[in-house]
């Protein structure tokens, strides 16, 4: 069988294959414990279960509007407007399976085969592979040496006449940076200067750690209003990653062909984890307090007990739940062996930089819970100082 071009011109998700590594492990017996994938440990919100259940009860069981429902619509609109002072009907919502299908979908109607795509990396693994999809190429520039910010002289070296927009994550994966005021005013600036268009995934903005604190690009350059869109959803803030409910934020004539071009592919979200998302949206403010609070502890004490350990080096993260390690001072240096000697040889399993277009550098989530952030990072002691 042939394949086509455009999915051999696709590299799997590393995540996904780490994450099957492990769990193939576990099976065979192994003591396996991850820290891979970006998946809180909490269940779901009570009010979501409850909203999810009663949906079913009254059988909410049928298609929905392409776009999702109008309740839930009218939820992410009430939210967006209180949370960041923003205005958005919702004819400018879109629901979707997932925040992954509103980037892919969103993507989908902005590149054109030739279109350059800025990435500022680190950069999770799948944001490159949907703009090759259609034809794009994703442009990095690259923040190891920059504190994992992007400067505005970095862009202007990579923009073309083919430029056609740029992609911000903040809270980042896998770095945990979240943008500044300044960083964010910058890359306005080149918005303006350039007239790009601009997908803003976020989906950690609820994730935030004091004294830090998350702006949208729209609070401080709202000119751009109709160059911007915004990704979000339930699964990282309120834990209901199987729920597959993520949305798109921004200017009518976006959605309204992002509606069109989803119509194609998966029509309607899932009607009863709309339902389930509406719970959360609207009623699931302490749930997100609390997981805040917990992975709050947990960061400090991953940050403590890493910085016990020889040869790395970590900058703090500032939002989600992720700490990138830096690796390159140590014996083995390759991050690509050194994640998968440790998965073999201390089963623990770990997302290799190379992944993120950070060689020399190794992903740890700590959305696990606490008991298992400390036998790992034992483990990872452990196998550092038999380096030596």
């Amino acid at each position: 069988m042939k394949f086509s071009d455009r999915i051999l011109n696709i590299n799997p998700s590393a995540t996904i294959a780490v994450g099957a590594k492990a769990k193939a492990l576990k099976a065979q017996g192994f003591p396996v414990l991850s820290m891979s994938v970006g998946e809180p440990d909490f269940t779901s919100p009570e009010c979501a279960n409850k909203a999810g259940i009663e949906a079913i009860k009254r059988g909410e069981s049928h298609y929905t509007l392409n776009n999702g429902i109008k309740e839930l619509r009218d939820a992410v609109s009430a939210y967006y407007n209180k949370r960041f002072g923003l205005s958005y009907k919702p004819t400018q919502i879109f629901i979707s399976t997932g925040a992954k299908a509103a980037l892919y979908e969103s993507f989908g109607v902005l590149v054109n085969p030739g279109d350059e795509v800025i990435i500022f990396t680190p950069a999770w693994v799948s944001y490159k592979e949907i703009i090759k999809s259609f034809g794009g190429k994703p442009v990095m520039v690259d923040t190891l040496s920059t504190n994992f910010l992007p400067t505005k002289e970095a862009i202007e070296a990579v923009i073309t006449p083919n430029t056609k927009g740029i992609l911000i994550n903040s809270p980042q994966n896998p770095t945990g940076a979240v943008y500044p005021r300044d960083t964010l005013l910058m890359i306005a600036e080149v918005v303006r200067e350039h007239d790009l268009w601009v997908i803003s995934d976020d989906i950690y903005e609820r994730l935030v750690y004091e004294p830090h604190s998350f702006l949208t690009l729209l609070q401080i350059a709202p000119d751009l209003y109709d160059q911007v869109i915004m990704i979000n959803g339930a699964s990282k803030s309120y834990a209901m990653t199987g729920w597959r409910i993520g949305y798109a934020v921004g200017p009518e004539d976006a959605i309204k062909m992002i509606n069109k071009f989803a119509s194609h592919i998966t029509s309607n979200a899932s009607s009863i984890a709309q339902w389930a998302a509406l719970g959360a949206v609207e009623n699931g403010d302490d749930d997100v307090q609390y997981m805040l609070t917990e992975f709050t502890k947990r960061r400090t004490k991953i940050l403590d007990l890493l910085s016990e350990m020889p040869y790395i080096q970590v900058r703090e993260p500032e939002g989600a739940f992720y700490v990138l390690v830096d690796i390159r001072n140590c014996p083995i240096s390759d991050d690509m062996i050194f994640a998968t000697q440790l998965l073999e040889k201390k089963y623990v399993a770990a997302v290799p930089g190379t992944a993120f277009d950070a060689p020399g550098y190794v992903r740890f989530s700590y959305a696990s819970s606490m008991d298992t952030v400390v036998e790992c990072m034992k483990r990872l002691k452990e196998f550092l100082e038999e380096m030596e």
